[in-house]
């Protein structure tokens, strides 16, 4: 199998490359980014291009004609690019990789990083949405992901292929840059004045796990993917031994100022999560991708707390 791997750049993408490495089924693996892989990577071949060079990646993608594309090229708003760039290279990276990959006439099947996002949260929907619920998004990054997904799925339409959108709860992990993540290890972290809404997360391993297990057995449409169990803001704060700031009502925009001035943005889907909570069903997952243990949600939370901060060194010192 000839994959190519959108997005390599990323942590979860140059992870998901070292696991792909490790299989036998996987001859040649191909990635794509704007940035290099930070991991070494033994086989796996790279090309740094940037998603809005359309021409440019849609002519390697030809090129290399894939038999199958694991599409990480999913930007998460204030991850690696604010929240207008994280949007306009997703739509590129998405409408070019795919559609080059489908002329070449080689594919047989794909698998794009979804979210949960792309259930909304509100009045009148469900809690714990499984697939069959409705989709109604309701931040920027959720209609993104939707887009990503219908995009997709259009590939079955033309060529009968199995398209899986694995639609993950938040990743964290000690390296995976998130902003999440960067909110939650804030000194001071705003939390729900009124109500305690529970969300799931997805360690950075299990992510990238399923992401290769979905490709290798060709998993058709849509899986959630969560940690087992969840957690509330309140809970993680205090795990974290930060300082909990109840908010409430127009002043949640007043601490995603301050939050930004201490180097944590807020996109639209954060502050859902942190008001609404974030949840879904994995029991489909859990029985076509294998039964395997997740690391639960109250872990993940664990793992991020325990990264080791920067201690810096006062003049004369030596390092060990």
């Amino acid at each position: 199998m000839r994959v190519l791997v959108t997005g390599m750049g990323g942590e979860l993408g140059t992870r998901l490359a070292q696991l792909l490495e490790a299989r036998d089924e996987v001859d040649e693996i191909i990635g794509v980014d704007f940035v290099p892989p930070r991991r070494r990577l033994r086989r796996s071949e790279f090309k740094r291009i940037d998603p809005r060079d359309r021409e440019k990646l849609g002519d390697f993608v030809a090129e290399v004609a894939p038999e199958a594309v694991v599409h990480y090229g999913v930007y998460e708003p204030d991850s690696r690019l604010n929240q207008y760039d994280a949007r306009e290279f997703t739509e590129a990276c998405t409408v070019s990789a795919l559609g080059a990959a489908a002329r070449a006439g080689s594919l047989e099947r794909v698998v794009v990083r979804s979210g949960l996002e792309v259930y909304g949260r509100g009045p009148g929907f469900p809690m714990v949405p499984d697939e069959d619920a409705p989709l109604a998004p309701t931040t920027p990054y959720g209609r993104s992901l939707l887009e990503v997904e219908t995009m997709a799925a259009a590939l079955v339409r033309r060529l009968g292929i199995p398209v899986a959108s694995l639609r993950l709860a938040p990743v964290l992990g000690s390296h995976v840059p998130s902003p999440l993540g960067r909110l939650l290890r804030l000194p001071a972290v705003p939390v729900p004045a009124v109500g305690d809404p529970a969300f799931q997360l997805l360690h950075q391993e299990d992510a990238a796990v399923a992401m290769v297990e979905a490709l290798l057995r060709g998993i058709d449409g849509p899986l959630n993917v969560v940690g087992d169990g969840a957690v509330s803001a309140w809970q993680v704060v205090r795990l974290g031994g930060r300082i909990p700031i109840p908010i409430a009502g127009p002043v949640w925009s007043f601490a995603r100022q301050v939050a930004e001035v201490a180097g944590a943005p807020v996109p639209p889907h954060v502050l859902e999560l942190m008001r609404r909570g974030r949840a879904g069903d994995a029991s489909r997952a859990a029985a076509v991708l294998g039964r395997r243990e997740l690391r639960p949600t109250l872990e993940v939370c664990t793992e991020l707390y325990e990264w080791g901060t920067v201690t810096p060194l006062r003049r004369g010192e030596q390092a060990a």
